[in-house]
């Protein structure tokens, strides 16, 4: 017998089996969806807390019944300590720790941490750098001895920097070729001009060049340092157990006589217009970015935004999408985020369309944001977008690696750690009236700024004509880490 009769047998035999004599009739089938449940009641233990004698704070969260545990050592600062034309140094310095430490070469670390059932990564974010691994219970003391290792003890290699300097290159050519990510890197030097969240935490093409190996050991003396710290545990592991093993691992960090230096200010003065066009000549598309500056995370109305966000952006059903993409077929896919950071932060909204309707969705994509403050969200709309942060909240959490995740950005970030169980009851009591008034105060059109990469032969012309305040730059004469993104000017000698 043939697979496919096969098959069709088998089919046969279930569907007698099941009582199924006919073919199925419409009626058969329920009409309309069923209602939506309950939001899901969210278990979380408060995570516990302890400082050690040398200022290193240590966090658990115990979920027992799976003998897995999630370790991350989290260092709070990150790419705002990017010295003045060293942009990337951060992200360089966080990228080396598994390259070499302890008298281990890159290949041994891995080697070392794969024989304990994980893999260590290590990484630097906005306002925090850290490096973690995932692991079997019994083997948490030994990962994080090597976690020790690498955060205390890296080598810095020179063959390594090289490496990962051309690593990084290679990844900044790339991302700078795409519209919208360029787009997006303008968007934020618009908001933020040339305070320290201005510029790319990914580096440029001449600051990755500039990067020196004196540079990443002073970087690393002057943050990596235990009252600077915070390791997060979260899985099969008790507050005591947690504690006991943090001293064995980082009991003997000590802490430098020298005070932490101070962050640099975040928001800087910006002479960049509020509409600005980057002519990458030959593109195949252009990238459409609006941007705003967003609260600090420590503001009271941040489930606000979040809820804000979800409606504007934050989803496949939502407005962006449904205005852009699922109406207008425009784009295959238009999007929002909300990313509120120490100082301040940034909403940005992005889509990758043809050329020519690049002005168009500028219009659409403006309209969406203040469609927000001048009509409130109607109940449905509303409930389907908490319904889609509770869903995805719930996921983030299944897993000790995204527990700690959340653990950590609230550690960080100074917030009530007992926030990790409130999430669900947040987002449910935001109200229409509320993303409404958070919209005029924050997402406003005198504040926006936007930004169009592609070929602007297509659509330039009509997009300044429109906005006759606006500007339009070439992309290969670009200077990204200047505030104006252009070179300096010439100095004449007589």
């Amino acid at each position: 017998m043939s697979r496919s009769m096969h098959r069709l047998a088998l089919a046969a035999l279930m569907a007698g089996a099941l009582g199924v004599t006919g073919t199925a009739r419409a009626g058969d089938f329920p009409s309309t969806p069923p209602p939506p449940a309950a939001a899901p009641q969210l278990n979380v233990p408060t995570p516990a807390s302890q400082t050690l004698a040398n200022g290193l704070r240590v966090i658990s969260v115990r979920r027992a019944g799976l003998p897995l545990v999630t370790a991350q050592l989290l260092i709070r600062r990150g790419g705002e300590m990017d010295p003045p034309g060293e942009a990337g140094l951060a992200s360089l310095t966080a990228n080396l720790l598994t390259k070499g430490a302890a008298g281990k070469t890159a290949p041994q670390i891995a080697a070392a941490a794969e024989a304990l059932g994980g893999t260590l990564d290590a990484s630097a974010g906005w306002d925090e750098s850290g490096v973690g691994i995932t692991v079997t219970t019994p083997r948490l003391g030994e990962a994080l001895a090597l976690l020790a290792d690498v955060v205390r003890r890296p080598t810095f290699a020179e063959e390594e920097l090289s490496r990962a300097r051309a690593q990084a290159l290679d990844d900044l050519q790339l991302m700078l070729s795409r519209p919208t990510a360029l787009a997006s890197l303008a968007a934020a030097r618009s908001v933020f001009g040339d305070g320290a969240y201005g510029h790319s935490r990914s580096g440029t093409p001449a600051s990755l060049k500039r990067v020196t190996r004196a540079d990443v050991v002073q970087l690393h003396q002057a943050l990596y340092r235990p009252d600077n710290a915070i390791l997060v545990l979260t899985g099969d592991i008790t507050s005591a157990q947690a504690t006991e093993l943090a001293r064995a691992s980082f009991g003997g960090w000590k802490a430098p006589a020298t005070p932490l230096p101070k962050a640099p200010a975040t928001d800087g003065r910006s002479t960049l217009p509020h509409l600005l066009v980057i002519d990458q000549a030959g593109a195949g598309q252009a990238g459409v970015v609006a941007a705003h500056v967003a609260p600090p995370r420590s503001d009271a109305d941040f489930y606000v935004g979040t809820v804000a966000n979800a409606v504007l952006g934050g989803s496949y059903s939502a407005r962006l999408n449904e205005e852009i993409r699922i109406k207008r077929g425009l784009s295959y896919g238009a999007s929002s985020s909300f990313d509120p950071r120490r100082g301040s932060g940034l909403w940005l909204a992005a889509a990758q369309t043809k050329n020519p309707s690049a002005t168009q969705v500028v219009t659409l994509m403006q309209g969406e944001f203040d469609r927000l403050g001048s009509t409130p969200v109607g109940a449905d709309e509303l409930a389907a977008r908490k319904a889609t942060l509770v869903g995805e909240y719930g996921r983030s959490l299944e897993t000790t690696a995204g527990l700690a995740a959340q653990v950590g950005e609230l550690a960080v970030y100074g917030v009530d750690l007992a926030d990790i169980g409130r999430y669900i009851e947040r987002v449910q009591a935001v109200t229409p009236a509320q993303i409404q008034r958070y919209a005029q105060a924050h997402l406003g059109e005198t504040d926006r700024h936007v930004v169009v990469v592609g070929d602007a032969a297509q659509f330039g012309a009509a997009l300044i004509k429109a906005h006759p305040h606006g500007r339009q730059l070439s992309a290969k004469a670009l200077d990204l880490d200047s505030a104006t993104l252009q070179p300096p000017a010439p100095t004449t000698t007589r």
